[in-house]
């Protein structure tokens, strides 16, 4: 194949990747708790024809070299774990992290999994769960005469129930942060999972030791910029163009050798 056809093909691959990761962006804009992925590029291996520093003569050397790349790839995605906005839900267990740090869910097989994605009901037992009906771990469970349900910043539940009129202490709901949050595997319906590369999961009180605090009655929006996304959109499918333009220029190039030497 010749090598200019090879170089732009991985670029179309390339961009087709990164093209995807922007389209998975714009569908998740309003996700609650969502952080956006970056495609991360990394060239190919070089074809060193002549090395850098070679030397010509017992004098001189060569002072760059002649360094043909051989394309370009798509070496990993990074989840952008910046702030988004908070937005008033005015919903009691409603819970938004102003800062760094994970709330924890107990999934069906007793592994924990972390989410940014504070929208919290109660099931038919009172514990509050997430959407999928999920467990927030530590359990909290509100009583059946329980009203006006206070979570404060540093994550203690309280309510008033019918039979005390001073507030009762519920429980506390704690955040999680990781050396490396960046290292998470995102496993679907808002929640990651550790891995070795995120580290272990340090456990600590809200608004302590670097960790967020709990907005009661707000979610977190998805931290995507929908400007953003669409000038990287339109620059990839610029990319794009311009590297099937390089397919259709070395066709025709091709193209011209052939018809001459058939001529001659």
């Amino acid at each position: 194949m010749n090598p200019a056809l090879w170089v732009s093909k991985t670029g179309l691959s390339a961009q087709d990747t990164n093209m995807s990761t922007i389209s998975n962006n714009l569908a998740n804009v309003n996700t609650t708790g969502f952080k956006r992925d970056k495609a991360v590029f990394q060239d190919l291996l070089y074809q060193i024809n002549r090395q850098p520093g070679g030397l010509t003569n017992q004098n001189s050397e060569l002072p760059s070299g002649l360094q043909l790349g051989t394309g370009v790839r798509v070496v990993g995605t990074v989840k952008q774990f910046s702030q988004g906005n908070l937005q008033i839900t005015e919903q009691p267990l409603d819970m938004a992290i102003n800062g760094r740090g994970f709330l924890q869910i107990l999934q069906p097989d007793g592994q924990i999994a972390y989410t940014r994605d504070g929208q919290f009901q109660l099931n038919s037992n009172g514990d509050v769960v997430n959407p999928d009906g999920y467990p927030l771990e530590p359990a909290i469970n509100i009583p059946d005469n329980a009203t006006n349900i206070t979570i404060g910043k540093d994550g203690t539940v309280t309510a008033v129930t019918d039979d005390q009129a001073a507030p009762v202490n519920l429980g506390q709901i704690t955040l999680v942060d990781f050396i490396n949050p960046q290292g998470l595997q995102a496993i679907g319906n808002n929640l990651f999972k550790e891995t070795i590369a995120s580290g272990n999961p340090v456990e600590g009180e809200a608004g302590l030791l670097g960790l967020g605090t709990i907005e009661q009655g707000s979610v977190e929006a998805s931290n995507v910029e929908v400007v953003e996304e669409l000038v990287n959109m339109i620059t990839t499918q610029r990319a794009y163009e311009m590297n099937s333009k390089v397919v259709s220029t070395t066709d025709q190039m091709l193209q011209f050798i052939t018809n001459n030497i058939g001529r001659s």
